[in-house]
């Protein structure tokens, strides 16, 4: 009698693709990004992103979330399953509060939100952070990435080192 040799399914290829962190856009006058190639001013001076905020809290001035936000560019036939983001506070009392993933729709007039992780990002010390889980497929529209952040005091900062999708082949 022949030996039947189990079938293997290959497992879906799995990465993370880093993406460029420093193009966060501020999306409220009270939100200030920069960068220094030498220094961010935080910790060890690892050079990142750094935020900083002319206000308190998590509400920017025109009432909304205080954020910083990007659009994402992803290869074709891969799924997002989650947010990879390496920061680090001058303060823990100011840090991340949810990292976000919004699907423009058709026709792009509204987002729908696809990922909303309600972490508090107030590591002491320089952190990744994976999000929770999600399944995101990039064909269906337009990815923007927001990060909350929220304020305890205006001469915090917070950096951002990097920032990564989990990605898996569809």
């Amino acid at each position: 009698m022949p030996i039947k040799k189990p079938i293997h399914k290959p497992k879906p290829l799995s990465l993370i693709m880093w993406v460029n962190h420093l193009s966060l856009l501020a999306g409220d006058p009270s939100v200030i990004t920069s960068f220094n190639a030498v220094s961010s001013g935080v910790g060890g001076g690892l050079s990142g992103l750094v935020i900083e905020s002319t206000t308190t809290g998590d509400t920017g001035a025109g009432g909304g979330n205080k954020v910083v936000e990007k659009s994402l560019d992803i290869p074709p036939g891969f799924v997002v399953k989650g947010v990879r983001v390496g920061y680090e506070n001058s303060n823990t009392r100011s840090y991340i509060t949810q990292v976000r993933l919004a699907q423009v729709q058709n026709p792009p007039a509204t987002a729908v939100v696809l990922l909303h992780d309600p972490a508090h990002l107030n590591a002491a010390g320089p952190h990744f952070h994976n999000s929770t889980a999600t399944k995101i497929d990039p064909a269906e529209g337009p990815l923007l990435l927001s990060l909350r952040v929220n304020f305890g005091d205006t001469s915090d900062k917070i950096v951002v080192r990097g920032l990564g999708l989990h990605l898996v082949k569809a």
